[in-house]
């Protein structure tokens, strides 16, 4: 038998799941469940894996897999996600070719890469107005957030984004790396989603934002 805590995180994940493809961070269960530390849904989810509702999976993006559900159990609203998972392997009809600037652990600002023969078909669904480009993830300092190495994120050019976005950050005109941006009074937290990976704070004025996710792709091979 669950608690109810555990009951309400399994049906988060689940639905969670089940419309974006891939597992909440924990950072989103945190609020979801209204906890204060990481440390309580680390012993919820071990609670949940024990009584065999629960698998966790290291290394990929569908982190978490629901094994078995309680019986009659509501399924509740999950909050949207700036994060969009999708399969396209085959050519959607309508889409837009937007730039792509390589490996976002290049170090080098996106304006240095701006001239290049490298597009991106993007289905429209996962962009709006504004003005967009594309990066190749290296690393699995996201993955907890669905990114993983090799995906293609697309970005829209802003640098207005509110707490809890993940963004494209330049620190000192030379370090780029995509993490989720929390302000912290005159600093910023640049959060990865990985336990493995230390938060970077950065004061502001050595920080730019060059732009916020907008949508993932993933190629199957």
């Amino acid at each position: 038998m669950l608690t109810r805590k555990q009951h309400k995180l399994l049906l988060f994940i689940d639905a969670h799941l089940k419309q974006t493809g891939f597992s909440p961070s924990f950072d989103e269960m945190k609020e979801a469940m209204g906890l204060k530390s990481k440390s309580g849904i680390h012993r919820l989810i071990s609670g949940l894996e024990e009584r065999g509702f629960l698998r966790r999976h290291h290394h990929r993006a569908r982190a978490l897999e629901v094994i078995q559900l309680p019986e009659m159990a509501p399924a509740p609203a999950v909050p949207s996600t700036n994060v969009v998972h999708a399969d396209f392997s085959r050519p959607a009809a309508q889409t837009l070719k937007v730039p792509l600037y390589g490996r976002i652990a290049a170090g080098l600002p996106i304006e240095a890469m701006a001239e290049t023969d490298s597009f991106l078909d993007v289905p429209l669904t996962l962009v709006g107005t504004g003005e967009y480009y594309a990066l190749e993830v290296t690393g699995d300092s996201m993955i907890d957030a669905g990114i993983m190495d090799g995906d293609f994120v697309v970005i829209r050019r802003t640098e207005s984004v509110e707490n809890g976005q993940i963004v494209v950050a330049l620190i000192d005109d030379n370090d780029v790396t995509l993490k989720r941006l929390r302000r912290k009074g005159n600093a910023i937290a640049l959060e990865p989603a990985n336990p493995n990976y230390e938060t970077r704070i950065v004061p502001a004025e050595r920080l730019k934002i060059q732009g916020k996710l907008a949508g993932l792709i993933r190629r199957y091979h």
